[in-house]
């Protein structure tokens, strides 16, 4: 009985993608994949042939999340796991929620790794990503939210951000590409990554190499942290002014910034003495008695062992403090067994003390000084005598020997833990270096310790304005609270920058003083990474923001936020902007068949505190999951997955079902013809599933013989039984509840008497009928709004058919046709709606094909045309392209880079074929955009194909693992069908063919 209620559920698809994803994860990922990380295979071309989407993206997934986890520093493994993974999430998506498709992907993709070993977890996951792979905004949409993703416009000009963040060669545990991707997948566009006292070469070029796979802005700072009186103070310097990644990369090895770092480095090192006193301390004092209170042994944590634990990154409290409870969980459960045994209520509470006992108990608690004395105090500078020299700089000599480094630099100082008096001390001393205040930090707020947000909000905001009087009366204030605490030296101080008020008020009145907002998320206890500002997400995102930040008090910061609106003409205008663009001369019409482009603007300087902020953190509160010492006992039953994750054959079904019982009874209930009264359902679903199907297979142009698409893999089951469902409803709506109930029985209005009203009636509901279940269902818009006037425009063609089924008759010898007409009427007429459906779904889902391979195509042929750039510029006295389509190409001529052009120049032209024969309406999305090309860019594209007359060299690159082991489907369809397909495109290619503007005859 079990075994049959679980095939109830999930496909055997979603089987094998469990399959694949546990077989590539147990197999550590074989080599025979890395083939398919070539940068230059594009996700929708020949490498379809070889291996499913699925297993390249959990390839690439389980690499990227793995490769710290074993031990490597494979950089470039990561940097090309996310190129693919990022490709093939982002041409994964058939509908318009492209960008927010791809992140939920990639967000499932993830989980059903971490999932590993939880089966019935990893089938659910396997069933919503088939399942979003559609792109279907309502799915989507429910998969973003019960991921805890908020929906980002797909315009992809939100403004998320982050100004504070780690990764794992500091205090976090994500390499740069792993928490580039966690950006790209929460939102963010920009973000600044600090790196303490010192940054490692390699580490700078993987996250700006990262960054710039998915288009998020990058700025790598140097975080400082400076005695300040009992404390000790944060200056994050960030470099700027590089027109490139290299060049900041070349930055980093001038001997100057060189010589800063390897200081740094002295106090990295420092620190992590002072910090293995700490863990001395701990072994030395607690453990002991911990073990004796608990009851069970407890071994010594070893210096070796734990920066073991710490690996790349650099070793702090936090580190220590997760390194303890990873080494104490033996004893953990240990003493839960001996608790368990007790049962009494001291042992109960005890047991539900170590089951909330994590790495922020062991700070606040274990690693105390306040309440353990003998442990080093790591908060409060040492002695000066005993810190590194770097240490014993001042804030201003710091940042002046900063300011010779870079003059174009960024200072930002952290105001968490800082009165208002501390701020303006430290911009005093520094002379205006400081050009930023990291006015809010999400874990800083979390903790507490942004208590004098408002008085800094409000110096800021008045040295900003250049108000000098409001300065000094801040100032004057300030002295007083002093002397009231009996600070007298301090006090005397302020008078003196009382003095200097207008040198102060200068630095800042050109020269505002700008705003940071961060989180200081490091993966380890943090509260989340990534800020947006709410008027740039979609109002629907809100709703979900709100829900998490139930768990945190609001953040009140208020960042004015400005809305431009520019206009452009499409780079591919379709014949319907190309109309509307003949009617720009008519006022009021100049921006017709444009495309309209908003973006948002925001200055930091403008930043102000208020109650009501619009600033809203995108992470949540990671809470610990515990320790696993309470055991739950649970009824053993078997709990259902749930109705979203029955087997698709039956889901279809049901669908089917649930149109066919209210249609049969519909026609029961109405028709006087026995014929349609006991079959008519048979025909209307007939007719419905007929024109879905030739309505799909026309819609990818499946079924001619210029292309290898076999029509049946263009057919949706799934979407032909919606259809089905929602045709089933919509006569029970419209026949029974509408046309006898409501306009018959209820109204008086019959069809012999007012049949002009009657049909106006069901035309009108039919429409609105059809665009409601089209926008639910996730229809192009052109295909919703074309529905919504279907019936109407169902009128004259069910005319034609009506005339055309009376001749018919007539021609059978009968003399009355009125006599089958009028009982058939409503099945002429559901003819007539399904040929309309038939032209406007049609259409609609052709378009969205050709915007598909519009997507393929531009992609691809950048590509060429830069390989072409750098072949001319590697040999700019002779035709190179020529050469490449000679046996031996080059020759080995220009060396390294010559042998990966050439390289290159395959794969593009092998995609290219791929995307002629494979792909729908590729063919004519290369018309189109080839119309559009000047003649001399199709002769390079027609010469740059040549490259696949070299038969012999490119089989033996498939055999040899261009495409991994599976190479035999890809060589057979390379060896029977490159001549074809170079006789074709050279002709379309040729000079005057496609009749484009300005062309070379």
């Amino acid at each position: 009985m079990a075994r049959r209620r679980a095939s109830l559920y999930f496909d055997q698809q979603d089987k094998d993608i469990l399959a694949l994803v546990n077989r590539i994860l147990e197999s550590h990922c074989g080599p025979s994949e890395d083939c398919l990380f070539d940068p230059e295979l594009h996700p929708h071309g020949i490498k379809e042939l070889a291996t499913s989407p699925v297993s390249r993206m959990a390839y690439a997934v389980i690499n990227l999340l793995h490769s710290l986890e074993n031990g490597g520093t494979q950089a470039g493994d990561r940097l090309l796991a996310l190129q693919t993974l990022y490709d093939e999430v982002l041409t994964s998506a058939h509908s318009l929620l492209r960008r927010n498709t791809a992140r939920v992907l990639m967000q499932i993709m993830k989980s059903m790794v971490r999932a590993h070993g939880r089966r019935l977890a990893q089938l659910k996951l396997a069933h919503d990503f088939r399942r979003t792979v559609q792109g279907t905004p309502r799915v989507v949409r429910r998969m973003l939210a019960r991921h805890h993703l908020p929906e980002m416009p797909e315009a992809w000009n939100q403004l998320a951000f982050d100004d504070h963040v780690y990764d794992a060669n500091t205090k976090g545990r994500k390499s740069p590409t792993h928490l580039i991707m966690d950006a790209w997948i929460k939102g963010l566009r920009r973000l600044t990554v600090a790196y303490e006292y010192c940054v490692d070469q390699e580490a700078a070029a993987e996250l700006l190499r990262a960054a710039e796979i998915t288009g998020i802005v990058v700025r790598i700072g140097l975080e400082f942290q400076l005695p300040f009186y009992d404390r000790f103070v944060s200056l994050l310097w960030i470099p700027r002014g590089f027109s490139s990644n290299r060049d900041f990369l070349e930055f980093l090895q001038n001997p100057g910034v060189q010589a800063m770092m390897g200081r740094g480095r002295e106090v990295l090192r420092w620190r992590q003495e002072r910090l293995l006193q700490v863990l001395a301390a701990w072994n030395a004092a607690q453990r002991p008695r911990l073990a004796a209170a608990w009851d069970v042994p407890l071994p010594e944590l070893t210096a070796e062992a734990f920066l073991q634990f710490v690996g790349r990154g650099q070793a702090s409290t936090l580190h220590l403090a997760e390194c303890l409870h990873r080494h104490v969980q033996p004893a953990l459960q240990a003493r839960a067994a001996i608790l368990a045994d007790k049962g009494d209520q001291a042992a109960r509470a005890e047991l539900e003390a170590l089951e909330n006992l994590g790495p922020d108990v062991i700070i606040d608690d274990w690693l105390s000084p306040e309440k353990h004395p003998e442990m080093p105090d790591l908060s409060r500078p040492a002695p000066l005598s005993e810190m590194p020299a770097l240490l014993r700089l001042s804030p201003q000599e710091l940042t002046r020997e900063l300011q010779g480094l870079n003059p174009g630099y960024r200072m930002v100082l952290g105001t968490a833990g800082l009165s208002v008096e501390d701020v303006t001390e430290l911009l005093w001393d520094c002379g205006g270096a400081i050009s930023h205040l990291e006015i809010f930090n999400m874990k800083g707020w979390m903790e507490g310790k942004l208590t004098g947000l408002a008085a800094i909000g409000e110096l800021q905001r008045a040295l900003n304005l250049g108000l000098g009087p409001r300065v000094k009366q801040l100032v004057r204030r300030m002295i007083r609270h002093m002397e009231s605490r009996g600070e007298d030296e301090r006090a005397a101080k302020f008078q003196d920058i009382l003095r200097d008020v207008p040198n102060l008020w200068e630095h800042y009145r050109h020269n505002p003083l700008k705003s940071r907002l961060g989180t200081s998320s490091a993966s380890r206890l943090s509260f989340g990474m990534g800020l947006v500002l709410k008027e740039t997400v979609p109002r629907r995102s809100l709703a979900e923001l709100r829900r998490k930040q139930q768990h945190t008090r609001p953040i009140p910061i208020c960042s004015p936020v400005e809305e431009c609106l520019s206009f452009r003409a499409p780079r591919n205008p379709s014949t319907w902007q190309r109309l509307l663009a003949k009617l720009r001369w008519l006022p009021g019409c100049r921006h017709l068949g444009m495309e309209r482009r908003r973006q948002w603007k925001t200055a930091s300087e403008d930043c102000r505190i208020c109650a009501h902020g619009n600033v809203v953190n995108l992470g949540g509160l990671n809470s610990a999951a515990g320790n696993s010492l309470l055991k739950k006992k649970r009824a053993e039953r078997a709990a259902s997955p749930g109705l979203s994750y029955l087997n698709s054959a039956v889901s279809n079904w049901l669908k089917v079902l649930l149109g066919f019982i209210p249609a049969f009874f519909s026609f029961l209930y109405t028709q006087d013809w026995w014929f349609l009264a006991w079959f008519g359902t048979f025909i209307w679903f007939g007719i419905t599933g007929a024109r879905n199907v030739v309505q799909m297979v026309l819609a990818a142009k499946g079924a001619t013989r210029d292309t290898l698409i076999h029509w049946k893999d263009q057919i949706s089951v799934s979407r032909l039984c919606d259809s089905l469902m929602y045709t089933g409803i919509s006569v029970l709506l419209l026949e029974v509840m509408v046309r006898v109930w409501l306009l018959q029985d209820g109204l008086g209005v019959d069809v012999a008497e007012d049949p002009i009203l009657v049909f106006t009636v069901l035309n009108i509901v039919n429409g609105f009928y059809i665009f409601a279940h089209n926008i639910y269902r996730g229809f192009p818009k052109e295909a919703a709004v074309g529905n919504l006037f279907r019936s109407a425009l169902a009128i004259p063609v069910s005319s034609l058919y009506n005339l055309l089924l009376f001749e018919g008759i007539l021609l059978l010898g009968v003399n009355d046709p009125e006599i089958y007409l009028v009982p058939s009427a409503a099945v002429v007429s559901k003819m007539a709606s399904d040929t309309v459906a038939a032209l406007i779904e049609g259409y609609a889902d052709s378009q969205v094909n050709l915007r598909m391979r519009r997507w393929d195509y531009q992609s691809k042929l950048a590509e060429v045309f830069a390989c072409y750039t750098r072949l001319e510029l590697l040999f700019p006295q002779e035709d190179a392209l020529i050469k490449l389509a000679r046996p031996g190409g080059l020759h080995g001529r220009g060396g390294a880079e010559g042998r990966e052009l050439e390289r290159a120049f395959i794969i593009n032209a092998l995609d290219l074929m791929y995307f002629w024969y494979y792909q729908p309406r590729a063919q004519d999305a290369f018309r189109q955009i080839a119309r559009a090309m000047p003649a001399a860019d199709k002769n390079v594209l027609a010469r740059s194909q040549l490259v696949l007359t070299r038969e012999r060299e490119i089989s033996q690159m498939l055999v040899d693992g261009l495409l991994g082991r599976n190479f035999s489907r890809p060589l057979a369809f390379f060896l029977n069908k490159r001549k074809e397909y170079l006789r074709r495109l050279t002709r379309l290619c040729r000079p005057g063919r496609l009749r484009e503007p300005g062309c070379l005859h």
